[in-house]
């Protein structure tokens, strides 16, 4: 019988890491090729990991709410023979049992060493930076004042090595510090951001009120949220449309578009079209802010808020999407829209978008005021369609007639985009927008 490593799978090129969520199978349980072992979670997708073998889970290398890199192994599944013979039975019980006592071992030696629970914690800390803080003698307490340089704020080793370094000077404090004392947004992570958000006003319950807690996704979101608000100056443009070419074309050829392409034709992908225009138009549209640097983006890669199964939003991205056609445009939104419907979108779907549309009108809001998808500059509100009355401009003069008109709702950060760029880019898609052909094909 062999010894069967299970790794964390690549996820996609941009993610390099996940959180065990749940155990599906326990230590002795029977494993099946290609059933799930556990549940992982990035930082907005849940998916599962199979085993690529038969045989008996083994060994649990991490527990739940453990995070993981990708390539670690994270289980060990002993392989399947013909016949078990009592020799090769003890083969499977002996390296649980000597594994469950050199954990028990660590676990002893850990309680010796450091009588701080950094589990305790609503913050993460890597093992390293753990064990670097407890050999010192820091407090959880010491240790979650620590300002992060990593992601999400995370504090590294090199934070901690300074933080070491300098913990016995004498600090100079000035009269200011003492009066108003401030910690830059980008010194907190998601977490702190969520639990001062939380702890600033206290909630008063009574009997008939219920309390539910949160789902991990809708804290990842009240993070990311809260996060976008403290980092970018918010700033709107707003401009109605008149989409009547544009209602009309659709009505005329989504019958054959879904019998030739076999996709269904919404108003999504047209929009989404004129947007990669309008951003090909205006590149300083298309940015990310890096601390006091503004990265200009190469790809064009839009992200589009859909639902998922739970009711949460979640913004898949369409890659490249300037160099689509219509009907490329088509099948990446409903391919996104609809895995996104039945909970199967991979984390790289998620990653390395430039700018984001969301349809608040799909839920008939005329118009809305969405937040910013860090670090993008950017967001763009489709509003519901109507039908209302409007002026006509004829060589023959003015007339009142009825036409179909939604607004477009422009958020935008104004520490890098000003009125006049964030104002000029919402008025060019509608310009596209307007300009529909309504005699074209498909």
């Amino acid at each position: 019988m062999a010894r069967f490593e299970l790794k964390l799978p690549k996820m996609g090129e941009s993610v390099a890491e996940a959180t065990i969520t749940n155990w599906l199978k326990q230590v002795g349980d029977k494993i099946e090729a290609d059933e799930a072992v556990l549940e992982i979670a990035t930082d907005k997708v849940d998916s599962e990991v199979p085993s690529e073998v038969s045989g008996i889970l083994v060994e649990q290398l991490f527990t739940k709410d453990d995070l993981v890199q990708v390539g670690q192994t994270i289980a060990i599944i002993e392989t399947e023979g013909d016949s078990v013979s009592e020799t090769a039975k003890q083969e499977v019980v002996v390296p649980v049992e000597v594994a469950a006592i050199e954990k028990s071992i660590e676990v002893v030696k850990d309680a010796v060493s450091a009588p701080n629970n950094f589990s305790d914690s609503e913050r993460f800390f890597s093992p390293l930076v753990k064990n670097i803080a407890k050999s010192e003698g820091i407090s959880v307490a010491e240790l979650e004042n620590i300002s992060g340089s990593g992601k999400e704020g995370r504090v590294t080793k090199e934070d901690i090595l300074k933080h070491i370094a300098n913990r016995h000077k004498p600090r100079a404090i000035s009269e200011q510090a003492i009066v108003a004392p401030s910690v830059p947004f980008q010194a907190q992570s998601r977490d702190e951001v969520q639990k001062n958000a939380s702890q600033s006003t206290p909630v008063s319950v009574n009997g008939g009120d219920e309390i539910i807690e949160m789902d991990r996704m809708r804290k990842l979101i009240s993070g990311y949220m809260v996060a976008s608000i403290q980092t970018s100056a918010h700033v709107q443009s707003f401009i109605e449309v008149d989409v009547t070419n544009i209602v009309k074309w659709r009505e005329k050829v989504k019958v054959a578009f879904e019998k030739r392409e076999g996709e269904k034709l919404t108003y999504t992908p047209i929009f989404m079209e004129a947007v990669a225009k309008a951003l090909k138009d205006f590149p300083m549209m298309n940015i990310a802010v890096e601390g006091d640097f503004i990265i200009k983006k190469k790809n064009i890669n839009l992200g589009m808020a859909a639902s998922l199964p739970n009711g949460n939003l979640i913004v898949p991205v369409i890659k490249n999407a300037d160099q689509l056609n219509l009907v490329g445009m088509a099948k990446a939104v409903n391919d996104l829209g609809n895995r996104a419907k039945t909970g199967k979108l991979k984390p790289d779907d998620t990653q390395g978008g430039t700018y984001t549309v969301t349809n608040v009108g799909t839920f008939g809001s005329v118009f809305g005021t969405p937040i910013i998808n860090q670090p993008q500059v950017g967001i763009l509100a489709l509003g519901a369609i109507r039908k209302v009355p409007a002026v006509i401009e004829t060589p023959e003069g003015d007339f009142i007639g009825i036409r179909q008109k939604m607004f477009l709702s422009h958020s935008y950060d104004h520490r890098v985009v000003d009125g006049a760029l964030g104002g000029s880019f919402v008025k060019r898609v509608a310009e596209y927008l307007e300009a529909f052909d309504v005699d074209s094909d498909f």
